[in-house]
């Protein structure tokens, strides 16, 4: 096994938790700050692939699909904040749970309805296209690349924007007393929408990006939000710092257990038994990676001690 295969394994697994933190970051915020069990955020990240693909089909531009994601996401996640989740805040987890259920089937059948039950393609734009040699001679592709720099990007602008801005303070506030910033005069109806658009957007951003590497299809959000809750549990819930480290850990687990592990096995049984048994032990790898964490600290890495 070569030492440019493990490097391009490892850019892949990076790749993989990066958009993984795209769509945790914003389930973190929304389930610190508002409490709220959103399983409709899945749906968000289909919204934004949907999105991206019809406006880029339409329009020949990969930006303006990433633009036409950035906004569609956000909209519905204005729109389902105000109509439907905006009446669960004061429920019990059961009826969230519920109720964000029903979403995701009204998201799936009205996306079928939309735009079909075939899958969409997403290409590449050209500037992006083919490999780029990186220090040491490995070839990566160029977009794989971009996709790990504009997701550091954008969880730089996401850590500057709930450290620095005023927003940020309330964001912040709200996730330790809710009530006190809203006796303080912050419009708390205002700031909940904000944070929903917001997750929604990156959500939709991840779903966009993601979608130019894989088919865009009904129902791709809800592995991915699976993927998304191990990553919040493991990270710390309410914690974006926890929602990076725990996705980039998912990542590196999942992309390199279903490579590597199955050839460890061959060391020691026959070829067929290791492919079967590595496979099966690689899907388990990052559940057993949050309940190893859980076990040493059960608020996850960075959560707040009971």
């Amino acid at each position: 096994m070569t030492t440019t295969l493990i490097l391009e394994q490892i850019l892949n697994g990076l790749q993989s938790g990066i958009m993984l933190f795209l769509m945790a970051a914003g389930l973190t915020l929304i389930f610190g700050v508002m409490g709220l069990i959103n399983l409709a955020h899945g749906s968000l990240y289909m919204v934004g692939a949907f999105c991206a693909a019809a406006a880029a089909a339409a329009t020949g531009s990969f930006a303006l699909g990433l633009v036409a994601a950035l906004a569609g996401a956000s909209a519905a996640g204005a729109l389902i904040e105000l109509v439907v989740i905006r009446r669960l805040y004061d429920r019990d987890h059961l009826d969230q749970v519920l109720a964000t259920f029903a979403l995701i089937l009204v998201f799936s059948e009205g996306t079928r309805w939309v735009f079909g039950s075939f899958p969409l393609y997403l290409d590449v734009p050209d500037a992006l296209s083919g490999p780029v040699t990186l220090p040491g001679g490995i070839e990566y592709p160029l977009y794989r690349l971009t996709l790990i720099l504009a997701g550091l990007a954008v969880a730089a602008g996401l850590f500057w924007l709930i450290a620095r801005t005023r927003i940020g303070v309330q964001i912040r506030a709200g996730e330790n007393d809710r009530e006190m910033i809203a006796a303080l005069g912050v419009d708390i109806d205002r700031l909940y929408t904000f944070i929903f658009a917001l997750g929604a957007a990156l959500a939709g951003l991840a779903g966009a990006l993601v979608g130019a590497i894989q088919s865009v299809q009904v129902g791709m959000g809800e592995p991915v939000l699976i993927l998304a809750f191990v990553t919040i549990v493991i990270g710390g819930i309410g914690s974006i710092k926890g929602a990076l480290v725990g996705a980039l850990l998912v990542g590196l687990t999942d992309t390199l257990g279903s490579v590597f592990l199955p050839e460890l096995f061959k060391l020691f049984m026959a070829p067929a038994a290791a492919t079967q048994t590595g496979a099966s032990l690689s899907s388990m790898a990052i559940y057993i990676l949050m309940a190893v964490v859980l076990v040493w600290r059960p608020t996850g890495l960075f959560g707040a001690r009971a």
